[in-house]
């Protein structure tokens, strides 16, 4: 099989849908051999009939887990090139006065401390291998300003931004690349409730209205934008955020708040 990544191995993390998923099916039919990770079991029906693919359990935000994908990848696959930190959760839209410490520490957790432990146990095996890389990182146009997401979420993004941005730097002279892709709305299974309930009351077509594409985006859209950051066409391209919204970011609606029932001291 031949391709742009014939001969790589690659590391997917959220694998069991969405954007994950199509990431991980798209390095696979360009000739890569690929560990998709997820902690859910719909990680199996991503590697399933797919010959360069193999299904791994395991939590994106456990050191532990990382470490674990990491080793399989250089004993399995000889390895790693390519990591894609995708894994995420959305932990919903409630508001500042509504999370707690528990909820922002999960979600941080999971969002910014499992990218951070991609870049972490990637980039060790990539260097002691000796070996360039590139290491791609979900992050959200939530991360780029407010009016997109909730508040753990949003800063939890913002973070991953900042990350893939400081990690350039850190990893100056040793080949590996580190960038970040900034999704809009796009169908996965963090944004799945929202099309169910658009459809069931026929107004899937009013879905990504707010931006100038006026339409959502599909996660093979995204997973494409991974790969080109991955591929030798993004072979300068570092420590940047890569916008893949159909324009929502160049203006983001957003909606006043109601005022809050609090008590000011």
């Amino acid at each position: 099989m031949t391709g742009r990544f014939h001969g790589k191995s690659v590391v997917v993390t959220g694998a069991g849908s969405g954007i994950g998923r199509a990431t991980a099916r798209l390095f696979a039919g360009e000739g890569a051999r690929v560990i998709a990770f997820d902690l859910s079991e719909g990680v199996e029906e991503t590697a399933a009939g797919q010959e360069r693919i193999v299904a791994m359990r395991g939590d994106a935000g456990s050191a532990g887990d990382v470490q674990a994908l990491i080793a399989a990848a250089v004993r399995d696959l000889g390895g790693v090139d390519i990591i894609a930190a995708n894994a995420g959760i959305s932990g919903g839209l409630a508001g500042l006065f509504e999370q707690t410490a528990e909820d922002w520490a999960k979600i941080l957790e999971v969002n910014l401390i499992g990218p951070f432990l991609a870049i972490r146990h990637g980039a060790e095996a990539m260097i002691n291998a000796g070996r360039p890389g590139s290491i791609i990182c979900t992050a959200s146009v939530a991360g780029l300003r407010a009016g997109a997401g909730g508040p753990a979420y949003s800063a939890s993004k913002a973070g991953v931004i900042n990350l893939v941005q400081t990690a350039a730097q850190q990893l100056t002279g040793t080949g590996i690349r580190v960038n970040a892709v900034c999704p809009g709305l796009v169908e996965t299974g963090m944004t799945q409730s929202l099309y169910d309930a658009a459809r069931a009351k026929g107004r899937e077509e009013m879905i990504g209205q707010l931006n100038p594409t006026q339409r959502g985006g599909e996660p093979r859209e995204l997973a494409e934008a991974i790969a080109f950051l991955a591929s030798d066409q993004a072979s300068y391209i570092n420590g940047h955020a890569l916008v893949v919204d159909g324009g929502l970011s160049t203006s983001h609606p957003f909606a006043k708040p109601r005022k809050l029932g609090v008590t000011t001291f």
